[in-house]
């Protein structure tokens, strides 16, 4: 699952109109509807507000405008460079100012569709990879080797508390989760205990 790396924007000027690309994130199809709504007022100047978005944990919600355009000319063209790209939980709008020459139906098509890819590529793209949060509880005659361990494996607890016995939460990719559990065991002479805690993502760079 991917997505932008953040909010951004991109001008481009194609036979004398100006397309501006703006890109935000939406963690669902509410949060969409009300950028696309508060940017559509703060731009009603423009000639069009063109729009797109894919949101869903698997991209499964879409919408696009073409907003007086043509049909099928705007919308679609923006919202297939999302889906080929494999994002969700982002939001498009391509604000059009005609400057007078007609472009046409291909024309169109090809200004809104390298609007939208051209600034993806410029504020970038993430992926998010599923991870749980594992609680590991050991004794304190081991917990200073075992954390020691777990920076050599490249692995910083978010959170180590000190008690009775010393407790770290790791997060960890959930394909590593078995052989995680299985390097525990094996580190501490099975002498740690393990608890499988909130799940989520992490953002990775793509």
């Amino acid at each position: 699952m991917r997505m932008i790396k953040g909010a951004g924007s991109r001008e481009l000027e194609i036979r004398k109109s100006r397309f501006v690309c703006t890109l935000a994130r939406a963690g669902e199809e509410a949060e969409a509807v009300d950028f696309l709504a508060r940017h559509r007022r703060a731009h009603r100047e423009a000639t069009h507000n063109c729009t797109a978005y894919v949101v869903g944990e698997r991209g499964e919600i879409t919408k696009s405008s073409d907003d007086g355009e043509p049909a099928g000319t705007a919308g679609i063209p923006m919202l297939e460079v999302l889906v080929r790209r494999g994002l969700t939980g982002t939001v498009a709008v391509v604000t059009r100012y005609f400057g007078g020459v007609r472009l046409g139906a291909g024309g169109l098509v090809r200004a809104y569709g390298r609007a939208v890819a051209e600034t993806v590529d410029a504020v970038g793209v993430v992926e998010l990879r599923p991870v749980v949060t594992v609680t590991v509880g050991v004794e304190h005659a081991v917990a200073g080797r075992f954390l020691g361990d777990l920076h050599g494996r490249g692995l910083r607890p978010a959170d180590v508390r000190y008690g009775a016995g010393v407790e770290a939460d790791v997060t960890v990719a959930v394909p590593d989760l078995g052989g995680f559990e299985s390097w525990v065991a094996e580190a501490t002479a099975g002498r740690a205990v393990t608890c499988r805690g909130a799940s989520g993502y992490i953002e990775v760079p793509i």
